[in-house]
């Protein structure tokens, strides 16, 4: 959801963007605007001295401004946080068999894959984020692997043995995993 809203909310202040920003190029390239148009002339202003000062002698005038600037800058950075923070699953729901679920911490699930994954021969580094839902966990994880090592036969071992023993540990139909292998960086070796 969060993605569409905030595909929403860029696709509106790109096109109230672009229609200002158009129309006020536009006029000032000289073309003459309909009757009904903010701006009345190249050389007009966006909001007149008249039109700015008019309600400033108002009591409910500068509260209402600083509440809707705090507003806005509140959802501003509501969104920020949301955009940026990592979604990653803090728990996992567990058949225990007897009609019952156990919670599982998403943390824990990661750092035994992580730790199982490596054990794997040639691998030098596991990153393991756990991401979904509750009920339906999928797995993003991140290899580094040494130069000598067959990215098929380790991703067959990761997938064979700590990603099959994670899915059977915690019950689940199906674990989803995302992997990417990446080679150490390393020097050429001489050959003589």
């Amino acid at each position: 959801m969060l993605r569409t809203v905030n595909r929403v909310l860029i696709g509106l202040v790109g096109l109230v963007l672009l229609v200002f920003g158009g129309a006020a190029l536009a006029v000032g390239l000289g073309a003459s605007p309909p009757f009904w148009w903010i701006y009345g002339s190249r050389h007009d202003v966006v909001l007149s001295d008249a039109q700015r000062t008019k309600y400033t002698d108002s009591g409910w005038w500068w509260p209402t401004v600083i509440a809707s600037l705090a507003v806005l800058v509140l959802l501003s950075l509501w969104w920020l946080v949301a955009v940026v923070r990592r979604h990653r699953l803090a728990e996992v729901l567990v058949d225990t068999g007897d009609q019952d679920t156990a919670l599982l911490r998403g943390r824990a699930l990661e750092h035994v894959l992580a730790a199982e994954a490596a054990g794997q021969e040639g691998v030098r580094h596991v990153h393991v984020q756990l991401r979904g839902r509750r009920d339906a966990p999928a797995v993003r994880v991140r290899l580094q692997v040494e130069p000598h090592v067959d990215p098929a036969a380790a991703l067959h071992e990761l997938t064979a043995e700590a990603l099959a023993h994670a899915r059977d540990s915690a019950r689940l139909a199906a674990l989803p995993a995302e992997v990417r292998l990446r080679g150490v960086k390393h020097r050429a070796e001489r050959v003589s």
